[in-house]
């Protein structure tokens, strides 16, 4: 892989509009949908991105490029979203997920410098030493998993029609 930080941050940009666009305006019953028991439906989705933004992805970047691989980035609770948001709307989680993001995006810039920065270290808990572009990477793909995590989710809700297609249009 040829790592590129602006193709990275292109993605990390969209996805905030790409949610807002599918999710904003929908009711209940698609938000709270889900595949069984111990499965997230959007509205969780979208509750870890933002847990994401907040503990895992720029903390650990932060990380790499102040103290290297002296020390193990925290443990990341990648449920506690779970037990945070209730009461909110998801618009208000997808607002609050564009402006963490923004603003983390905006850090990103400022504190990388791209010709000696992508090959420094850390320590993860779980995996060992990774490098920053191995970090911003998988912040990519965790992003593009998710979104499509919420399709798949939506598109569960009606499997029946979605049946019908693979008949009709053989897909």
């Amino acid at each position: 892989m040829n790592f590129q930080l602006e193709e990275a941050i292109e993605i990390l940009e969209h996805t905030p509009q790409t949610l807002s666009q599918l999710l904003t305006g929908l009711s209940n019953p698609w938000i709270s949908c889900d595949e069984g028991e111990d499965t997230w439906n959007a509205f969780d989705v979208v509750g870890h991105l933002i847990e994401g933004e907040k503990n895992n992805w720029l903390p650990r970047i932060k990380m790499i490029v102040t103290k290297g691989a002296t020390e193990t980035f925290p443990p990341f609770d990648r449920f506690s979203q779970l037990n945070q948001n209730d009461g909110k709307t998801i618009e208000q989680l997808l607002n609050e997920f564009a402006e963490i993001r923004r603003a983390n995006l905006k850090t990103l810039r400022q504190i990388l410098d791209p010709e000696t920065d992508f090959e420094q270290t850390g320590m993860h808990p779980e995996f060992g030493i990774v490098k920053l572009r191995e970090q911003i990477s998988t912040w990519v793909a965790h992003d593009l998993t998710h979104l499509s995590q919420i399709a798949r989710v939506l598109a569960k809700r009606y499997q029946m029609m979605s049946d019908l297609g693979k008949l009709i249009c053989g897909f």
